[in-house]
């Protein structure tokens, strides 16, 4: 009965496959092949989990018809025994741009920007693509794909790898045999986006990651309001953004920091994007698994550096060092917290870099079955395709691979991979393997054989007792083929040995010897291959402990050490100076401390400070608690945290030029957690800081005000419950016109006006418009159109409703006066004027409009807008009753804004108590956070710092910097961590020297160079 069914579906499938065949052919007959292919006595892995002993596979017309222990196999079916061997579903690269040639680069440079797009009809910004489709410039690269066939894959989704919305890709199989209409599988398998702008197009915006990250979420945006029919034009990209939001979402994250970005965005559209990473999602696992989101990840280790010269491994840092010894556990990490993934062979050099590294982080732990799955049934299931590709179940394609074993193990040959029921063969299978150790007989001499590596490209060692030989093997069409140099040979002249490969162990056959005599030789086997000597082009391959390492290509084997790898600890942030674990809040209790309480106390001497629950719970003397941790401060001084209004660190991004209204961006976007300087600045008794966009325009992004939480990831860091602000800038940065960009407006002072009073006015306009709408009725809403929401004017509108403040870069009078009668112009006052190197001329009217000035404390004359500053600027406007302070706006500067503050007292004769509130209470009450920071007094947050000495002193050092009662930063740690690093960076160069010299693949050492923003920086991105 089966039989009768089984040629019942044959003949529906011969019909429809018929009726389908219109083409004409010409060039020989037409009837095709309809039989059956069947593979029999095969271990059988229908999926990574479902394994069928003894099986057999049936398939027809490039697909699976049947597979299991008795499956009944057609009389017209060829039949292929392969007893022994194994069979596993072909490899998916669900990340690729195969076949399609990336765009090449606009020509032109230089800092003048081009801010309009290039395009009628579509979309205003050239990076916003997603009308692309990866099929319309597809070209099926035969090359390419026969590397990848030779790695085990059968399909791979490859698309336009250029721009931030990129379009479509498409799913094809790697059938060199058929053609495109057969290959394709899907010519719109998914979506693809990424932060990276397109190289085709000089489109200055945007600049920045912060404004890919807006212009992303302002399409979203656009697209949702097109759809409803709301645009009077049409918008070929935003009708393409909608079509395509039903198909998987995939994003080029390219670095953990980034994927947590685009998880940011996912998460406030209701998208589930699947996040591309970097290889360093397991410094930041616990977020990464807070995403709820799959990964595709590229299978790529960095190199160890080649720190054999000193100075040149000094350039190394600690963070590279421990990126290579934990990169190939990444994958590990991944499984083992239950995030789904697929492995890609992206971002390698070559593809046949792809086994040694998957085999490297199987070494790293990374479990068999979860790395098979990551190839075949995850990326299947990701692109919504598991019915066709990524098993073995009866209708999928047949994408298979034939090999002798385990597919993992290193002794394995990969035989053939089957695409679309087409073979391509990779190893003969019907090659013997002869790789192992013989004892070579000739002319009376006995040498040590050695045959190692693939069959396809096998080596040979010979050796004399202990002098090895020089010698070449070549195995081919069962022959094998064996040179070599007599140890007694002057001149290199070769003895030249064959042998017909038989059924028998041993080796035999005839050779010429160097001086031309024909003789007899014989090789008898002494030992089969070992694992590591069956490894590819890098296959020497040694342990991978501490004392061995992969044998580079033709090197010798590492000498074996431990079978585990060995991984330093991982520590919060991973780099240097990181708890190895997160430190906690404890209950502190410092005694007879000179406590600086910055209230109505003043300086207390000799005096208690207990903290309880990340709060200051009381201030006086002869306190006790026994819950709490007793620190004498007996000679010391406590003061609350260092509070930095205008900073730039921390931050992967700080100016996004390309529009002169920057609104739509925030700096809480790009918060950089792991920045040392955070470390640094805590090392100098700061505790919060605003990091301000810059002021490359005259209305920049929005700020974000951090905590300095050390080893706490991005939103860890962000002060909660703190206002909103936003950077402004008047001067000469604003203008462009210095950086030779002079198509941009305003490239005047009086057009800086005209930029704001023009937004504020739209900003107006645009909130009438959406308080009519929403005003409407729900039926009288169905027949009007909605406005557009612009998340530029939504930030306006917020500074207009006093729910958003301006801290505005300033340096000269006419400008700053300028910029307050705009703002009372509108019905609001700008929050802080900073820089403000000019606000002693104008500190009365500063006070009359209720503007704080945060300032430097003696900068002068480093730029002609500011010839006129003076270092008494603090000291006058706080004398004129404007609230005054002191901030960095530099890296180096921000740790020491103790030291600052006394410069009030020199200049001006500020009080000590005063000039000490121009970095604490002053900048909290700008940033309006007093009510929790920037005082010693009950309630507040236990942002503390205990100095050495006073203050205010070139010799006070912070000895513990405390946050809501956290130590995060402690001298006496951070001298231990000192030599903690030092020993941990001997070890890691020890282990790189180790594989080098084992003959591992190196890199030159390269040193990082992290640029220290400014307001003027404009990033490279």
């Amino acid at each position: 009965m089966k039989q009768k069914l089984l040629l019942l579906s044959f003949l529906l499938c011969s019909i429809s496959m018929f009726s389908q065949d219109y083409f004409p052919k010409n060039d020989g007959v037409k009837t095709a092949n309809n039989n059956y292919t069947a593979f029999t006595n095969a271990t059988i892995y229908v999926t990574p989990t479902q394994v069928v002993n003894n099986g057999t596979l049936l398939i027809q017309n490039g697909k699976v018809v049947n597979v299991g222990s008795s499956v009944s196999i057609p009389k017209n079916a060829t039949i292929i025994n392969l007893e022994g061997k194994h069979i596993y579903p072909s490899f998916i690269d669900m990340y690729s741009s195969f076949g399609i040639a990336k765009p090449k680069r606009a020509s032109g440079n230089g800092r003048s920007a081009q801010y309009h797009g290039s395009r009628e009809g579509f979309y205003w910004n050239d990076h916003i693509m997603p009308e692309t489709h990866g099929i319309s410039s597809f070209k099926f690269d035969s090359k390419k794909a026969g590397e990848l066939v030779k790695a085990g894959f059968g399909a791979v989704n490859t698309h336009m790898e250029d721009g931030i919305m990129r379009g479509t890709s498409m799913l094809v199989t790697l059938n060199e045999t058929d053609g495109d209409e057969t290959r394709i599988l899907d010519q719109d398998a998914a979506n693809h986006l990424s932060f990276r702008k397109s190289v085709a197009s000089r489109q200055s915006y945007p600049t920045s990651i912060m404004g890919s990250m807006a212009l992303i979420r302002q399409v979203y945006h656009d697209s949702k309001w097109y759809a409803s029919g709301n645009s009077d034009t049409k918008d070929r990209s935003l009708e393409a953004v909608a079509k395509n939001m039903n198909l998987p979402q995939i994003i080029d994250a390219r670095s953990a920091a980034n994927a947590l970005r685009a998880d940011k965005i996912a998460n406030e559209f209701g998208i589930n994007y699947i996040i591309k990473g970097g290889g360093d999602e397991y410094a930041s696992i616990d977020a990464i698994k807070r995403t709820n989101a799959s990964f595709i990840i590229p299978i790529k280790f960095p190199a160890a550096y080649d720190v054999s010269d000193p100075y040149a491994a000094s350039m190394v840092e600690l963070s590279q060092m421990k990126h290579w010894n934990h990169a190939p556990t990444n994958p590990s990490v991944l499984a083992k917290n239950g995030i789904p993934f697929a492995l890609t062979t992206a971002e390698l050099k070559s593809t046949k870099d792809f086994k040694s590294n998957l085999m490297k982080a199987i070494k790293y732990g990374l479990d068999e079955t979860k790395a098979l799955e990551a190839l075949t049934t995850v990326p299947a299931r990701l692109l919504g395709k598991s019915n066709m590709i990524g098993s073995l179940n009866k209708g999928a394609i047949a994408n298979f691979l034939i090999t002798s074993g385990d597919i993992f193990n290193k002794k394995t040959t990969l035989y053939e991979n089957w695409v679309q029921g087409n073979k391509n063969v990779v190893n003969d299978m019907n090659v013997k393997d002869i790789r192992g150790d013989y004892d070579l007989n000739i002319v009376g001499n006995t040498y040590s054989l050695k045959l190692s590596g693939e069959l396809s490209k096998l080596k040979s060692e010979i050796k004399k007792d202990t002098l090895k030989l020089a010698s070449k093997v070549k195995y081919k069409d069962g022959w094998l083929n064996l040179f070599y140099i007599p140890a007694d040979e002057k001149e290199e002249r070769f003895v030249r040995l064959t042998a017909a490969i038989g059924n028998s162990d041993n080796l035999s056959g005839n050779g010429t010897l160097a001086s031309g005599a024909i003789t007899k030789w014989t090789a008898n086997k002494s030992a089969d291959a070992k694992e590591d000597d069956t490894g590819g082009k890098d296959g020497k391959s040694g342990k991978h402990g501490e004392n061995g390492g992969e044998g580079g290509k033709g090197g010798k084997a590492g000498k074996s050490g431990d079978d585990d790898p060995v991984l330093l600890p991982l520590t919060y942030p991973n780099n240097a100076f990181g708890f190895k674990t997160k430190p906690t809040a404890e209950n502190l209790l410092f005694k007879n401390a000179t406590v600086w309480t910055n209230e109505s106390e003043g300086i207390m001497q000799n005096a208690d400070v207990l903290v309880k629950n990340g709060r200051i719970a009381k201030v006086g003397k002869n306190l006790s608690d026994p819950s709490a941790k007793v620190i004498d401060a007996t000679g010391k001084h406590l003061t609350s945290g260092v509070i930095d209004e205008h900073s730039h660190i921390a931050a992967a991004s700080i100016n996004e030029a390309g529009h002169n209204n920057s609104a739509e961006v925030t700096i809480e976007d790009v918060v950089e957690a792991d920045d040392i300087g955070i470390y640094r600045n805590l090392s100098g008794g700061v505790t919060t800081i605003q990091i301000l966009h810059g002021s490359a325009n005259p209305i920049g992004g929005r700020s974000a005000i951090i905590k300095l939480k050390w080893g706490e990831d991005a939103d860890g860091l962000l002060f909660k419950g703190a206002p909103k602000y936003i950077k402004f800038a008047l001067g000469e940065n604003v203008k462009q016109s210095n950086w030779n960009s002079f198509s941009r407006f305003p490239q005047t002072r009086m057009g800086v006006e005209q930029v704001f009073v023009d937004n504020f006015t739209r900003a107006r306009e645009y909130e009438a418009e959406w308080k009519a709408y929403n005003s409407l009725s729900k039926k009288s809403k169905s027949r009007a159109k909605a406005p557009r929401y612009d998340i530029e004017m939504e930030t306006m509108v917020e500074i207009l409703n006093k729910e958003r403040f301006i801290s505005c870069h300033s340096y000269v009078q006419s400008e700053i006066n300028m910029l307050m009668k705009v703002a009372e112009q509108f019905d609001f006052r700008i929050q802080t004027f900073t820089h403000i190197l000019e606000g002693y001329k104008v500190a009365d009217k500063m006070k009359e409009h209720g503007v704080g000035g945060s300032t430097f404390s003696d900068w002068w004359a480093y730029k002609y807008e500011v010839n006129d500053a003076i270092p008494y600027n603090g000291a006058i406007m706080n004398s004129v009753g404007v609230l005054t302070a002191f901030n960095s706006d530099d890296a180096e500067m921000s740790r020491r804004l103790n030291q600052e503050a006394a410069k009030a007292i020199k200049y001006g004769g500020v009080s000590e108590e005063e000039a000490w509130k121009f970095v604490t209470l002053n900048p909290a009450k700008m940033l309006q956070i007093d009510d929790k920071v920037g005082s010693i007094k009950v309630g507040k947050h236990a942002d503390l710092v205990l100095w050495s000495d006073h203050p205010m002193s070139i010799y006070a050092k912070a000895e513990k910097t405390i946050i809501e009662g956290v130590t995060y930063f402690d001298s006496g740690r951070d001298q231990q961590l000192n030599k903690d690093i030092a020993k941990e960076r001997n070890m890691l160069i020890n282990m790189m020297l180790k594989a080098k010299n084992s003959g591992m693949k190196t890199q030159p050492p390269k040193k990082i160079v992290k640029e220290d923003f400014h307001c003027d920086t404009v990033e490279q991105f």
